[in-house]
């Protein structure tokens, strides 16, 4: 149908001709109304802005020398975090001569993404960037939750039937 013929079909109707692939050959067209055609897509991108979540990161920081006691405060903070759904960036800061026993805090971070292995993965491994060693992590997805649950209800079972 010839372009002409298009428009004046589309203009007898009150509507418009709106091209929707216009390097097609010949060019793809739709009649359609095209004001209630934005609205509906502006509609549309503010519910999908609406339920979006913005990821944050969320920062832990600790030094070596922390106490089991504090570790545990910020291990559940961290949880905290990972449950809604936010990025952390674990942090352990060295003072002076605690960088010589850059392994400690190795240790120590490592210790903090096994406790926190049961919410979350590790994106980052530790890295030492100056005077702080830090690692990510991310929370883990849904499908992931469920693998590990049934992993673990299997593993009971064999322990059962063991």
């Amino acid at each position: 149908m010839s372009s002409s013929q298009a428009l004046s079909i589309a203009e007898e109707a009150g509507l418009d001709l709106v091209k929707i692939s216009p390097k097609a050959v010949p060019p793809v067209c739709k009649i359609m109304d095209y004001g209630k055609f934005r609205f509906e897509q502006s509609k549309r991108e503010k519910e999908a802005k609406k339920n979006q979540h913005v990821v944050e990161i969320k920062e832990v920081r600790m030094s070596p020398g922390i106490d089991v006691g504090d570790f545990n405060t910020k291990l559940r903070s961290a949880q905290k975090f990972l449950a809604e759904g936010n990025r952390v960036k674990v942090t352990v800061r060295f003072r002076g001569r605690e960088m010589a026993h850059t392994e400690i805090g190795l240790n120590l971070l490592k210790d903090f993404a096994a406790q926190c292995a049961a919410v979350a993965n590790m994106d980052k491994a530790p890295k030492l960037e100056g005077r702080h060693m830090s690692m990510f992590l991310v929370p883990k997805t849904q499908k992931e939750l469920k693998k590990d649950a049934k992993e673990r209800e299997a593993a009971e079972a064999a322990k059962k039937n063991a």
